[in-house]
């Protein structure tokens, strides 16, 4: 009887966790398309519990993406991403943005937000707007409030949706969103071309209203970038003027009105709806967006409403899985499970349900190398941090004093054999093969002992070093050439014996880096070259971190000129357009770096005292 008993509960406790996982038997699902201002109408998924007892908030999020459905025809994300707000209750909307798989009109990337002035104008504003106003009038038993929320495309998206704000919208979270596609995020870093993810998005997004992979003949990309030759010969070979982006690209190669009515920051002017911006230390699509927004809204943040959340993932890792590891790097707690669960599931239940507390600091951050969250009461922190310069020295080594002798570092920079970004081979950005979603935490010896990689590092640390906020790096270089790229790269060496892990003996982690195209040193919106043989000083951002270098281990900086096919090959003599650049225009250059007492090259750290 007992054993019939205990298998009774059993089964009871199995069909009850099983209908939990299953959107199917927890929700009801209406498809609808809705209509907007100028006639065209969006493909929409509403989704609402069947045994709600009271009246819930919406939940929405929009993407160019597709409605992903588990074998029920139901979203993945109820079971997925959303499962810890699915147990909290809301009424979920997933929408098509126009022009992308089943919603109507004309798809444009990024649309610029519209001239207000233009009564009969639509962007991505007014789309959410109009959705919003339909789902309040045509969907039962919601309790009037409108949370906002999606990554990447998607985040951008949310912040689009703030700009010009419905008044139901009472809560938003922009995750990993893009805030200038030419200054920092995915198409273009400091004005240098992201090569391989800008023409295999364009070709992704714009090839048909679905994504589609671009169809390469070779499994390692690195090599087909570089068959490819000159970036010009991607129109002329393969898109053929069919990309609208692609011809975006090549005939705005300078930051223009084009990409500056594009970037979202000279639109935020309020901070009315609580927002919660969400980044990744390591995110290798969109890092630059989600802090730059955070800065930008905290001008207009007079009500405390402007958060911030900096974990250790990739794009968007936080709203998958545990977020124990990235790659090989362990962080000794779920942190992505912890984020879902303790800051996102009760962001959102305090401002659309009235529930709880909002416990929550100005900017939470993950600080790795400890492996443990800190609070801050602003971002970038200044109570208890010192900037402090950290020198390049001679023999290869890293001083915080600086240089007492003249000097110099030097390679040759040959476009015809750029330095890879990652390990080789290196797959296609989009398949199940890629390695492109945790690139940034793969052990950098791969290029360390390479003629055209500079190095430079501290002796083993005797204490930890702590770092918290921005960093930058400042260069004294010249080259032969008229124009160049200079990439810096801050790393963290793992002590050569001792760890728990035998291949994470001496171990080379980046931690922060960034790439500067040399023609805009001094003008993003004028380029202008180089002069030969000349010292130049360069200050390259190296965006914001939180990293404890741990007793033991070393502090390295590299520098290079190439970073393949990641970023396009600089043909380091000075063109009007690096898209219409030909073979020849493509040559050699000698690069110096100078470590001396009259060029002190050196990267400024945020140090916690």
């Amino acid at each position: 009887m007992r054993i019939r008993s205990t298998i009774l509960l059993v089964s009871l406790l199995s069909l009850k966790a099983q209908t939990a996982s299953d959107p199917s038997q927890q929700y009801d699902k209406v498809e609808v398309m809705i209509p907007m201002r100028d006639g065209i109408r969006l493909h929409t998924e509403v989704y609402s519990p069947k045994h709600a007892t009271v009246l819930l908030p919406l939940l929405i999020t929009r993407t160019p993406y597709g409605l992903a459905a588990d074998s029920h025809g139901y979203n993945l994300a109820l079971s997925g991403a959303y499962a810890e707000l699915a147990q909290e209750g809301y009424i979920f909307v997933f929408q098509d943005i126009r022009g992308r798989y089943k919603s109507e009109g004309q798809f444009v990337m990024m649309r610029p937000p519209r001239h207000k002035g233009d009564l009969k104008a639509i962007d991505e504003s007014t789309d959410s707007y109009d959705s919003i106003d339909w789902l309040l009038e045509n969907v039962p038993r919601h309790n009037g409030r409108v949370g906002v929320l999606g990554i990447s495309y998607s985040g951008w998206l949310t912040v689009m949706a703030m700009i010009d704000p419905h008044p139901a919208l009472k809560a938003v979270s922009e995750q990993a969103s893009p805030a200038d596609m030419y200054l920092g995020d995915d198409f273009h870093h400091n004005g240098a071309f992201r090569l391989s993810y800008g023409l295999e998005y364009s070709a992704r997004m714009e090839t048909s209203k679905q994504n589609e992979a671009f169809d390469f003949d070779r499994f390692d990309t690195f090599d087909w970038y570089l068959r490819l030759g000159p970036v010009a010969n991607f129109n002329k070979k393969y898109a053929h003027g069919k990309l609208p982006t692609w011809n975006d690209y090549v005939e705005h190669p300078n930051y223009d009105e084009f990409w500056r009515r594009q970037a979202v920051t000279p639109y935020l002017k309020q901070a009315d709806v609580p927002n919660l911006n969400v980044a990744g230390w390591w995110d290798q699509e969109d890092f630059y967006g989600p802090l730059k927004i955070y800065e930008t809204l905290e001008k207009f943040d007079r009500d405390h409403r402007n958060y911030l959340v900096a974990g250790p993932w990739n794009h968007g890792g936080w709203a998958r899985g545990a977020g124990r590891a990235l790659g090989k790097i362990d962080f000794g707690a779920d942190t992505s499970k912890y984020f879902r669960e303790n800051i996102q599931a009760p962001w959102f239940a305090y401002w659309l349900k009235d529930k709880g507390n909002l416990e929550l600091p100005e900017a939470l951050t993950f600080q790795t190398g400890s492996n443990k969250w800190e609070s801050y009461d602003e971002w970038p922190p200044r109570k208890g941090v010192q900037r402090t310069k950290i020198y390049f020295d001679k023999a290869g080594a890293l001083s915080f004093h600086s240089p007492a002798a003249d000097g110099f570092d030097s390679y040759i920079s040959d476009p015809a054999h750029p330095v890879p970004y990652r390990h080789r081979p290196i797959e296609a950005t989009y398949g199940g093969a890629s390695g492109w979603a945790p690139w940034l935490v793969e052990d950098q010896r791969f290029v360390y002992e390479r003629p055209d990689v500079l190095s430079w590092e501290t002796e083993p640390l005797t204490s930890p070093l702590v770092v918290a906020g921005d960093i930058v790096a400042h260069l004294f270089a010249s080259t032969s050439g008229t124009d160049s790229d200079w990439m810096v790269k801050l790393i963290d060496v793992y002590p050569e014996k001792g760890e728990k892990d035998p291949p994470m003996n001496g171990f080379q982690l980046m931690i922060a880096n960034e790439v500067l195209r040399a023609r805009f040193r001094n003008s993003f919106e004028k380029p202008e070259p180089v002069p030969a043989g000349q010292v130049t000083a360069y200050n390259i951002d190296l965006h914001s971190t939180n990293h404890a270098f741990l007793a033991g281990h070393r502090v390295m900086v590299e520098v290079q000129s190439t970073w393949f096919p990641l970023i396009d090959r600089n043909p380091q003599k000075f063109v009007p357009n690096i898209f219409m650049a030909a073979e020849a225009d493509y040559q050699k250059a000698e690069q110096r770096v100078y470590r001396s007492r009259a060029y002190p090259s050196s990267v400024e750290l945020p140090i916690v005292r």
